[in-house]
């Protein structure tokens, strides 16, 4: 039986006892015995109980779990026993890390680690037969660790329980698939067979629970500041033409189906033709995309709709809530977040999602490569519209090999459409060497080093064809580059840096290559930039969309745009 201390100032409370018996008691004072065990609750209702302290458990409401007192005994987390708890009898629930000849082992819950020693031969007995990942109970004495012995890597590391009791709640079997060890992961494909074990490894378990905090601090900042709507739209939706493959879904009448929703668009603009002007949600959306296998079939993101805004607005707003919901842990955030037009990252890094925590930029070379007397350069630049790009791969000339060169014409050709790359290192005195063929004369060699600021040691990374073609494929090795370095043990981006980037004025339409038809290059109801409504009837090519998207190191985190709104346009 339990009893539930409120908020509300408590001068007494009843409850029933077997057989009818009432007892009535009374709440006196605090009980500073229990006040630093119970710190991270709004409520510290410390009390002082009559005489039936010792036959009735007490149920203490904290912020995130409850403290439970039962003769004496805290019911307490393998991550919160510090100094203050030594001489506490504790009650510990976790699974059975590791164990070393019954004499000691670790218990391992979702808020940490403790260890536990074990000094009796009945428990040590026991212990010694008790399979790893067993969930495991054991009330005993906090201790302080012997000098020498704390562990600064364990929150716990300063204590240890000594085990008075030590109960099985749930034995594991002894061939479980793998053991929780960060040394000895499991393969991905044994880790999905089996999600339940998998999901106690303990990274996973702080991803999912820093999700949860994100999202609750995303709902607060929404909700609270900036006046927004939840609104939970439908998921069986009606087919809708263009974009990715939908899911159907068979229904009981023949002939009839549903779609699963690739987003909530339709739902979410009825609602704010409805008149909700700020609207909200964290949507589930479905894709069949399985040509893509960067793309997940099923996903959530956060959807959000809002009625007369513009760009700066919807960028205020957003650098707002990310900084808002930015973990404390991290280094802060600076905004405004830098903004970069879509023709110069494509110039400058060939994607549209450019990773700015390394530079190898690419430049246009192509009045260098004319002068070539290099077969391969020389025949390429003959076409219409060819042009030459590069970059420098600062420092990859020892790690370079012909396997790399092999590998990105595989990509140049089957990927992009192009004939090859080139990849020429800078050896002593400035001379360029290709992988393959004659060293480049001395006179073009400097011409190459001088324009692209090169120095010995370094690779150039060229391509010659067409602007689009080649743009793509140096934005694609320009990232294959930084992951051979890194692979060799040079770091050029920072995992502790966070670049943002706003990139704008992408164009409207582009040209199908196969059908040499013109489509969007987003949504069919993004809205032209207001003084390019003219050239959609002139030169629709050259016509930018009010599209944004936003950009984290590389990665498209978020995208939107101004929606059509004009029935002509």
């Amino acid at each position: 039986m339990a009893v539930m201390l409120n908020k509300r100032d408590l001068t007494s409370f009843r409850f029933d006892w077997s057989m009818k018996m009432r007892t009535i008691i009374r709440v006196v004072e605090y009980l500073s015995l229990y006040r630093s065990r119970i710190y991270k609750s709004q409520l510290t209702y410390n009390v002082k109980l009559q005489k039936h302290l010792n036959i009735i458990p007490l149920l203490i409401q904290t912020g995130n779990y409850g403290t439970l007192i039962e003769k004496g005994i805290k019911n307490s987390t393998c991550g919160e026993l510090s100094l203050v708890d030594v001489g506490t009898q504790v009650k510990l629930r976790g699974f059975l890390q590791y164990q070393r000849h019954g004499m000691f082992c670790v218990l391992r819950d979702a808020f940490g680690i403790t260890q536990v020693i074990v000094n009796n031969d009945e428990l040590t007995a026991k212990l010694d037969k008790i399979t790893f990942e067993s969930y495991v109970e054991v009330i005993g004495e906090v201790l302080e660790r012997p000098e020498g012995q704390t562990n600064t890597a364990m929150k716990t590391g300063e204590i240890e329980v000594l085990a008075q009791e030590l109960n099985v709640v749930n034995k594991a079997r002894k061939d479980i698939p793998f053991l929780i060890r960060n040394h000895n992961m499991p393969s991905e494909s044994l880790a999905l067979k089996y999600r339940y074990l998998d999901l106690r490894h303990p990274h996973l378990q702080d991803n999912l629970r820093f999700r949860s905090k994100v999202g609750k601090q995303i709902r607060d900042y929404l909700q609270d500041v900036e006046n927004f709507t939840e609104i939970t739209t439908p998921t069986l939706s009606i087919n809708t033409p263009g974009g990715a493959h939908e899911f159907v879904v068979p229904t009981q009448f023949e002939k009839k189906f549903f779609s699963l929703t690739q987003s909530p668009q339709i739902y979410k603009q009825l609602a704010v033709i409805g008149g909700f002007e700020k609207y909200f949600q964290f949507a589930i959306c479905y894709r069949d995309e399985s040509g893509r296998p960067d793309r997940q079939a099923e996903f959530m993101q956060l959807d959000l709709e809002m009625s007369n805004a513009n760009f700066p607005e919807i960028q205020t707003l957003m650098e707002s809530l990310i900084k808002y919901s930015w973990p404390k842990e991290l280094n802060p955030l600076k905004t405004p977040f830098p903004i970069m037009r879509y023709d110069e990252a494509m110039e400058n890094y060939g994607s549209d999602k450019p990773d700015l925590r390394f530079s190898f930029k690419i430049s246009d070379v192509t009045d260098i490569a004319s002068q070539s007397d290099w077969t391969p350069i020389r025949s390429a630049l003959q076409g219409n519209m060819v042009v030459a790009k590069a970059f420098v791969m600062t420092g990859g000339g020892e790690y370079i090999k012909k396997s790399h060169q092999k590998s990105w014409e595989e990509i140049a050709k089957k990927e992009i459409g192009l004939p090859g790359v080139s990849l020429l290192k800078v050896q002593n005195k400035n001379i360029l060497k290709p992988m393959t063929g004659k060293a480049f004369s001395e006179k073009l060699s400097q011409l190459f080093v001088n324009h692209l600021e090169a120095k010995e040691g370094d690779v150039i990374v060229m391509s010659v064809g067409h602007k689009s073609k080649v743009l793509k494929l140096l934005g694609k090795l320009r990232l294959a580059a930084a992951e051979v370095l890194e692979n060799n043990k040079i770091f050029v981006r920072d995992k502790e840096e966070f670049n943002f980037l706003w990139v704008t004025d992408f164009p409207l339409f582009e040209m199908d290559e196969t059908t040499e038809k013109l489509i969007t290059c987003h949504h069919p109801f993004t809205a032209p930039k207001p003084d390019h409504i003219q050239k959609l009837y002139e030169n629709p090519l050259e016509v930018l969309s009010q599209h944004y998207d936003l950009v984290l190191n590389g990665c498209e985190i978020a995208g939107g745009s101004i929606r059509i709104y004009e029935e002509k346009i």
